[in-house]
């Protein structure tokens, strides 16, 4: 994965390049959380890619090395109940958007950027920004961000199974499996899965 957009955003003169990108968007249970990572200028970490084309254990390894490297990181969560409230379209949006007002170094000083490069979506700011669709493919950064939204949520879907171990979180992490569609009709829905995804399901 080349850095083709980052450098021509570096040659112009932007220093500080924040990347988004979210995950679970498409999950019945749960928040949408997204990722931003600021990364410096020139940097490419061998083996980075779209979260989903790695294995969890290279995930894993993926998540410790970025966030050892990063100049800053963010995460934005917007609940089930708000994606009921304002449709999961909206509420990725937010979650990215809250991503990069999260963004702290290693300190744990907020940290500014100057551009954001988000995946396929564009969020309310007056930072300069762009959209790039299948941008975790395209852009190494975005990859990044992937990485550690997924990441940072399934750490969450181990807490999550401890709370509603019958749902089955851990192995389909809130997705629409058989498994957990049949866990649906047999235990209902908890308050945390997301009420305007399972009409379909519970009528």
């Amino acid at each position: 994965m080349e850095l083709h957009i980052e450098n021509s955003l570096w040659e112009i003169g932007y220093k500080n390049l924040a990347f988004c990108d979210e995950v679970g968007r498409g999950c019945l249970f749960g928040p949408v959380l997204a990722a931003s990572v600021i990364l410096p200028k020139g940097l490419k970490i061998e083996g980075v890619k779209d979260s989903k084309k790695l294995s969890p254990k290279k995930r894993e390894e993926m998540y410790e090395i970025i966030k050892e490297k990063a100049i800053a990181i963010g995460i934005g969560i917007v609940s089930s109940k708000i994606i009921d409230e304002i449709n999961i379209k909206n509420a990725a949006r937010l979650a990215m958007k809250e991503a990069v007002n999260d963004l702290k170094d290693y300190r744990g000083n907020s940290a500014i950027p100057d551009y954001i490069l988000i995946d396929a979506e564009e969020i309310e700011t007056n930072i300069p920004q762009r959209a790039i669709i299948k941008g975790d493919d395209l852009v190494h950064g975005i990859a990044a961000a992937s990485i550690i939204a997924k990441v940072t949520r399934d750490k969450l879907c181990v807490e999550w199974h401890g709370q509603y171990p019958q749902y089955g979180i851990l192995q389909h992490k809130g997705y629409a499996t058989k498994a957990h569609k049949e866990a649906l009709i047999n235990y209902g829905a908890t308050e945390m899965h997301r009420k305007s995804f399972l009409k379909k399901i519970l009528t």
